[in-house]
């Protein structure tokens, strides 16, 4: 919730579960279902030995099972009602022993088969998903800065969440339930076939029937299914933004209106999801009755010709157990329909978001960062360029998006050890200097050099490791304080972190925390006050150490004692650093070398504080109060 703004609530934001077919994640049917299988069978063919053995186990298991029906004939017609009166009861009964023994070994070979299958799979499964979501958070680290601005939070938390979680499931459990109820089907209907044409023909006369009804249902249950998905985002993603904003929302007297929207969204939620569970639930009871009077109608023609001699008991005890089997692979496949069209749906958002482009790639001669001593320098192959910090803007023009420049033919420079600070009005351009200068955007015309060297001729991240930052948004992780002060250089020892505290004027209130060093800062720093955060943050920009400095409303969230204290640690920690400045408070800019005055995308002056002042244009007036920065 930025700036106080309490948004709607974006589709696919995270959250729970929700109930029935199609639980947790599709908001839409996949655009491409082809594409979208192919992607997941690479990464399940990564275990193609594992997936074929779980395939042999549900082959197995079905045959068993099938096995162990049809194996029911024999049993009745040659020991319970044998046609041949001239056994023995003893021969009936051993028979009927070694009829039920080995009757006992196909099942247990059908069970154990399931096991083995149900085992496999997990194991697929789990190994599957770790690795897709892992594929999926590193690619999230290779995307640029643009890629986070134009999304949500929730939206892209519902990839990790709903998207993984609902295609988790299609993997265990319904991806091999719809393959195992196309076979036995198929089984079923053989096994019919072999028994009895005529009672075959009789049992397929019900299926036409029982199969339009059945799409008719599936189809619109998708339909509502999607929408009641879609609803869940909504209310979650509401929830979220409410919970998360819940400062803003006392501040401003917004809970009323808050608790209006949630009983609105909930309300919509509730209508789709009767109608969705309504369809849902009747699939399962008009299913069963057909196949109920299907079954008795079998059974009447059956009973006749077994009287009539055609047909053994036996055999028609199997055919009614077909029979009486045969509804069930078909219901237990068109209840997988949502299930599996909502994981293709969540397959495809996450695949989508791991095909996005990554930051480019840095060319093969792009200089590195090199620190030698106490020194900087920039390093290609045998070439070293010492890092002295001397920024030039020549003839920037860029935009976030085509129809809005932002920066209009910008020119600006920054010579060595100078401290640059910029200021004008809201939109002016500040922060997208900041931008544009750590390469979270790239330029559309014009160029910047750093030291004579094109930005885009240095490695990214070499680039962004001779800067220090410290942006206006304070950001904390959880682990200890000293853990996020070394956020800023992993291979600072506890003396430099401390050093970095105390150049920040962050040292003395850390050893007030309960374990100091070692307190542990969980909820972005929640057990803190902003203003600690943000001596945090500037800690750790101190411990980086690096030959430029950037600080983008450095000191805006701290007091003006507190603010006047760091401003002398800032003092420290800018000395032989080039340091750009974006402030509101034009007193904690009075010192710098160059005041950058911004408007509509260029630079309107240029000067010291004291010349500015004399010049008594823009400067002057945001100063002395005749205007404001707005």
């Amino acid at each position: 919730m930025k700036g106080g703004k309490i948004r709607g609530a974006a589709p696919g934001g995270p959250g729970g579960r929700g109930p029935g077919p199609g639980h947790g994640a599709a908001l839409e049917k996949p655009k491409s279902v082809r594409k979208t299988l192919l992607t997941l069978w690479d990464h399940l063919g990564r275990r193609k030995g594992l997936v074929i053995l779980a395939f042999l186990m549900v082959l197995i298991n079905i045959v068993a099972s099938l096995a162990g029906t049809a194996y029911l004939e024999p049993i009745i017609d040659e020991f319970l009602q044998p046609a041949n009166g001239d056994l023995s009861l003893e021969s009936r009964l051993a028979g009927l022993l070694h009829g039920l023994i080995v009757l006992g070994v196909i099942y247990a070979v059908s069970a154990a088969a399931a096991y083995v299958q149900m085992r496999v799979m997990i194991s697929v499964t789990q190994r599957t998903i770790r690795d897709i979501r892992g594929e999926l958070f590193d690619h999230l680290q290779t995307l640029p800065v643009r890629y986070y601005d134009s999304r949500t939070h929730g939206e892209m938390m519902s990839r990790f969440t709903n998207d993984v979680d609902t295609l988790n499931d299609a993997l265990q459990n319904s991806l091999l339930s719809l393959l195992s109820s196309v076979i036995t089907f198929a089984g079923i209907l053989g096994l019919m076939l072999w028994r009895s044409l005529l009672l075959t023909a009789v049992t397929l006369l019900m299926a036409p029937v029982m199969f339009l009804i059945l799409s008719k249902i599936m189809k619109a249950s998708s339909k509502y299914f999607v929408a009641q998905q879609k609803n869940l985002g909504a209310v979650n993603g509401h929830i979220e933004e409410i919970m998360t904003g819940q400062k803003v929302v006392k501040s401003f007297c917004y809970e009323e209106r808050a608790e209006e929207e949630f009983h609105r969204r909930n309300e919509a939620l509730r209508k789709v999801a009767v109608t969705a569970q309504t369809f849902a639930g009747t699939m399962m009871p008009l299913s069963r009755n057909l196949n109920t009077i299907n079954y008795a109608l079998v059974a009447a023609i059956g009973g006749i010709l077994t009287i009539g001699g055609s047909l053994t008991v036996g055999a028609l005890v199997v055919f009614l157990n077909l029979a009486q089997q045969f509804g069930r692979p078909i219901n237990e496949a068109t209840s997988q329909y949502n299930a599996i069209i909502t994981a293709v749906a969540g397959a495809e958002r996450i695949f989508e978001v791991i095909g996005e482009r990554p930051e480019e790639e840095d060319g093969p001669d792009s200089y590195g960062l090199e620190k030698e001593g106490e020194s900087f320098y920039w390093s290609r192959g045998e070439e070293r360029i010492p890092v002295m910090g001397d920024v030039r803007f020549h003839n920037v023009t860029f935009g976030y998006v085509p129809e809005k420049t932002v920066l209009k033919d910008l020119s600006l420079f920054a010579r060595p050890g100078e401290k640059i600070a910029f200021v004008g009005s809201t939109g002016a351009g500040k922060t997208t200097i900041i931008n544009l200068l750590t390469r979270f955007y790239e330029i559309e015309e014009g160029s910047i050099t750093i030291d004579g060297i094109d930005l885009r001729q240095i490695r990214r991240d070499d680039l962004r490791r001779s800067m220090s930052v410290v942006l206006q948004d304070t950001h904390l992780f959880t682990g200890t304080v000293r853990e996020n002060i070394r956020y800023g250089n992993l291979e600072a020892g506890d003396e430099a972190v401390e050093a970095a505290a105390r150049l920040a004027g962050a040292h003395s209130f850390i050893r007030r925390l309960p374990q100091g060093y070692d307190t542990l800062i969980e909820g972005d720093g929640a057990n803190l006050s902003q203003g600690q955060r943000q001596l945090l943050n500037i800690a750790r920009a101190a411990v980086a150490d690096a030959p430029i400095l950037i600080l983008d409303e450095a000191t805006s969230s701290v007091d003006t004692r507190t603010e006047a204290r760091i401003q002398k640690g800032l003092s420290r920690l800018m000395e032989d650093r080039t340091t750009f400045v974006i402030a509101h408070r034009l007193s904690t800019v009075r010192d710098a070398e160059a005041i950058l005055v911004l408007e509509q995308g260029q630079v309107v002056e240029r000067g010291s504080h004291q010349a500015l002042l004399e010049q008594k244009g823009r400067y002057y007036e945001l100063y002395t109060g005749a205007a404001e920065l707005d």
